[in-house]
């Protein structure tokens, strides 16, 4: 092999902040590129190495079919050598559709569907036996067998349980020759006009035949045609009636309940299909949850009156057709529009709500007369229901829903399957039941699996099996023990999401590909680590090249090769600071190195907060996994809530906790998970919430207008003499209305030049050369700056620029406090990374005054952070709680882990196996727990130290 052919080698990449780098990466072996959250990282591993992958594989495509793909953009680099077909495992959440699970994305929900289809066994729904199926022969056997010597009739139904009258139906049926029908039990001759009562449901069907079964060559010939006759018209079912006894028999080619006839057509993988109208529930269509009318959102407080606006989705009296509607219900009923919802009449309340027609007379006393009224009324709830269901507006379905519930759909009971399609079974479970069990469970359940299957069903599942039980251990080797496959898509984490694109493209054994992973171990305890790091080995051992952006140290001592990125972030990053084997890293002088190798450390606190004494204690809690458990919440500490993955921890805070405390202080109307009682919420004054979801999508959004101290800046420049001479508004310095920015560009500051089929251009505008802004706005100047240079200026420079501003200098200077000084206010928010964006959010939130006694909840603060990131964050996160305030981190990280000063560790396992308090209390007294696997790995640490 040429060394070209050894080496994927990267010439002059200078996309984003990358320093014109040359780079050479091994093929086949698991490298890791490291560095500070900012410094190039992504960049280089999807900026530049991916997105020319993904350029040179539609580049193969014809010119005719890249003009529908839309053209990739070159990546800013010289060239690149030795680059193999590329796929990107990102963070990037899944489908959010909500036909989209687990079990859909890896494929082994189609692999069910196709057993359950090929080797399950069938059960009536109405009786619970087995349903049977039988060949005209075995049918004509059975017939002669059981009716040997007895008069028959051989009856084709044709109508099941409908009402109607039926005049057309006997017509057509006289025309075709027969003389009798059986009509709801009794035996009729065809007559001519004969009809039956159209208002109630019946039974018909066709005398086909009536004959004494014996076994002669005539009577098996009549026989035999006579079948054949009735499974014609009966759509594959007949049935027999002994003529003395009057005993009923069904016989069908498809599965069949021998007492009642219910048929199922014969099982196909779509009848299992949540997405197929053959499989899915009618009454949810496949979604397994219905939107309600909740009457609390309806009627929130019964003490006021309709008249003055109880019903809040009709709001206060207005001279409407509604209004008139619930006047003349209120003469029907007695009663008036300015009583109390609660004293109106139930059977009036029945009407309003659920709607209703009636006709009725009023008698006037003073004029000696009556009147005739006519309530034609359709109901509050149904009309919420239609809007919803029908409209086209979606501001019109948002108003709906804001009176609605999601619940689960009452008919499937929330599996999304039809009734027929619950009923087929294999080792008496069915596929909603599979489904919904854990991974680790269900491949335990594929194990005893072979034991119960008949020989024949075995050997039609060995193959499925095989696949099954390989997609199941592949997505348990990546930590995800405790997922069941009808979990939703978008309810799973980055990192969920991620290592289940891993565990399917490690299920599909491609070779001499380059694998480009975006931190995988997001969201994993430091138990499963290692599974996952075998996991990628493995990828790499079958001839893959796999390189890994990550932060952890682990991975990165496993690495057969580590790219460190630096110096520091921003444009002072995008330099190549080392490269080597993990042994070689202590040769060179950087922070990844000095944390490595122990010379630097996020050192350990040497004492303990004790906190103000006053806790928030939650009860009852029983959400998803939790077993009933009792949570008590110290205020004025940094708590630190810990345990494998899937345990509970965003059940008991994301799910429980914090909807409890949104709705106590800022009504919020998300329901939290069950719980029984919540105590001390006088003790905290306001909740905050910092998340893992995107700060901006467009390249519009940029730090100075999500923090809002763009508007500070805008509201400054207005303030300036020239500024007031000319009359300019806050909105004149703003790029995205017209007035002051730059029309040509519209105030992007790029155009993008169309090439048809060659992929756009985007250049600098020309006729305000990027500066967003129109010539007249660029003139006012604040201390000799435009408004363009301020949106240049990095966190750090506008800090020391605005320090005498202190409300623009707050905003900032929390900016820079989060480790945020190399940015630009003006760099767009899609350019930012995954830890770049969460801490924008995180100095957003902290520039606004604490009150010294607010509950701060962070969900996993550390993704995307670098070692000397985290120290950096664990800083101002310290700050915080020493004004008084509660910090609550949701962490997997030992190095926050190890910072707190409470640990509430939620366990044993993920899944079902999960949801009880393992441990709580401090660092040092969870390491002496013997059964928490967060203790064993806290206590290494600490040791360590």
């Amino acid at each position: 092999m040429t060394n070209h052919e050894d080496n994927i080698q990267v010439k002059g990449a200078r996309v984003h902040n990358l320093k014109n780098i040359d780079v050479t990466i091994p093929r086949e072996k698991l490298v890791v590129i490291t560095g500070l959250s900012g410094s190039g990282k992504s960049s280089l591993a999807f900026d530049t190495i991916y997105a020319e992958g993904q350029r040179r594989y539609i580049e193969t495509f014809s010119a005719y079919a890249r003009q529908f793909l839309g053209g990739l953009e070159r990546p800013d680099v010289d060239k690149i050598d030795g680059l193999s077909p590329v796929i990107a495992i990102e963070q990037k959440t899944t489908s959010k559709s909500p036909r989209s699970t687990v079990g859909t994305i890896t494929e082994i929900y189609d692999f069910l569907r196709l057993l359950y289809a090929r080797a399950s066994d069938a059960y009536s729904y109405a009786t619970g036996e087995k349903m049977v199926s039988y060949s005209d022969a075995q049918i004509q056997e059975l017939i002669l067998a059981e009716f040997q010597g007895k008069r028959i009739n051989i009856l084709s139904p044709v109508i099941r349980s409908r009402k109607g009258h039926y005049r057309e139906l006997f017509e057509h049926i006289s025309k075709q020759g027969f003389a009798k029908v059986r009509v709801d039990g009794e035996l009729l001759d065809l007559e001519k006009g004969m009809k039956v009562d159209r208002y109630k449901t019946h039974d018909i069907e066709i005398v086909i035949d009536r004959l004494v079964v014996e076994r002669t060559e005539q009577t098996i010939k009549r026989l035999t045609e006579s079948i054949q006759t009735a499974m014609y018209h009966g759509e594959d079912v007949l049935m027999i009636l002994d003529q003395d006894s009057g005993e009923l028999r069904f016989f069908s080619r498809n599965l069949m309940c021998p007492t009642t006839g219910i048929s199922y057509p014969n099982p196909e993988p779509n009848t299992f299909s949540f997405n197929s109208p053959k499989g899915m529930c009618p009454h949810c269509s496949g979604l397994g949850s219905v939107y309600q009318v909740n009457l609390k959102k309806v009627i929130a407080d019964d003490t006021k009156s309709i008249k003055s606006g109880a019903i809040l989705p009709i709001g206060p009296y207005k001279n409407t057709w509604i209004f008139k509607q619930l006047e003349t219900i209120a003469q029907r009923f007695d009663f008036k529009l300015t009583d109390a919802v609660k004293d109106i009449p139930a059977q009036a309340m029945d009407i309003i709500l659920n709607g209703g027609n009636e006709k009725f007379q009023v008698s006037s006393k003073t004029l000696g007369i009556t009147r005739d009224y006519k309530i034609e009324f359709e109901g509050i709830v149904h009309f919420i229901t239609n809007q919803y269901k029908e409209s086209n507006s979606n501001s019109i379905q948002r108003w709906a829903k804001e009176y609605m519930d999601k619940v689960a759909c009452e008919h499937c009971g929330g599996s999304r399957l039809k009734e027929s399609s619950l009923h087929f079974k294999i080792n008496q479970k069915n596929i909603a039941e599979l489904s919904a069990m854990d991974l680790g469970d269900l491949a335990q359940f594929f194990v005893d699996l072979k034991d119960s299957l008949t020989e024949k069903q075995f050997k039609i599942a060995e193959e499925i099996l095989k696949e099954i039980s390989t997609r199941i251990q592949f997505l348990l080797d990546v930590g995800l023990t405790y997922l069941a496959l009808n979990r939703s898509s978008k309810t799973l984490s980055g990192g969920e999401a991620q290592r289940i694109r891993l565990a399917t493209q490690i299920g599909s054994q491609l070779v001499g590909v380059l694998y480009i992973l975006d931190e995988p171990s997001i969201g994993l305890h430091q138990r499963d680590n290692n599974r996952l790091i075998r996991s990628l080995e493995s990828l790499r051992d079958i001839g893959n090249s796999v390189i890994v952006v990550e932060h952890d140290k682990d991975m990165i001592l496993k690495a057969d090769h580590v790219i460190d990125i630096g110096p520091k972030a921003g444009r002072h990053g995008g330099e190549i600071i080392s490269q080597g084997s993990p042994k070689d890293l202590s040769n060179f002088n950087t922070l990844t190195a000095d944390y490595i190798s122990g010379v630097k450390e996020i050192e350990v606190p040497k004492k303990r907060r004790k906190g103000n004494g006053k806790t928030i204690t939650l009860s009852g809690c029983t959400g998803n996994n939790l077993k009933n458990i009792t949570v008590e919440f110290p205020l004025g500490k940094m708590i630190g809530v810990t345990g494998v993955s899937g345990s509970g921890k965003s059940t008991l805070i994301n799910e429980t906790l914090y909807p409890i405390l949104n709705a106590h202080f800022f009504n919020a109307v998300k329901k939290p998970m069950p719980y029984t009682k919540i105590k001390g919420l006088k003790n905290i004054d306001k909740v905050i919430d910092i998340n893992q979801s995107p700060i901006g999508r467009t390249p519009r959004s940029n730090p100075a207008t999500y923090t809002g101290v763009f508007s500070e800046i805008r509201s400054l420049f207005t303030q300036t003499p020239e500024s007031m001479i000319r009359g300019y508004k806050p909105g004149r310095f703003s790029f995205n209305v017209k007035g002051g920015r730059c029309e040509t560009c519209q105030g992007a500051g790029m155009r993008v030049i169309e090439m048809n089929f060659l992929p756009d251009v985007t250049v600098a505008c020309e006729t305000c050369q990027g500066k967003r802004f129109n010539r007249e706005t660029l003139e006012i100047r604040y201390k000799g700056k435009s408004i363009s240079d301020i949106l240049e200026m990095t966190i750090n420079e506008s800090v020391e620029f605005f320090e005498n501003i202190p409300k623009i200098h707050r905003k900032l200077a929390t900016l820079q406090d989060v480790g945020l000084g190399y940015i630009t206010l003006g760099q767009q928010s899609t350019t930012l990374s995954g830890g770049e964006a969460q801490r924008v959010k995180l100095a957003t939130e902290l520039s606004k005054r604490d009150t010294g006694n607010t509950f701060y909840i962070l969900d996993e603060p550390t993704t995307g952070l670098h070692f000397e990131d985290i120290r950096v964050l664990m800083g101002v996160l310290n700050k915080l709680t020493d004004k008084g305030n509660t910090v609550l981190i949701i962490e997997h990280n030992l190095d926050v882990i190890k910072m707190v000063d409470h640990i509430i560790d939620i366990g044993p396992e993920g899944g079902k196996s999960g949801g009880r308090i393992m441990a709580s209390g401090t660092p040092e007294e969870i390491i002496k727990n013997t059964e928490s696997y967060t203790a064993k790995y806290l206590r290494d640490e600490l040791k360590a130290k």
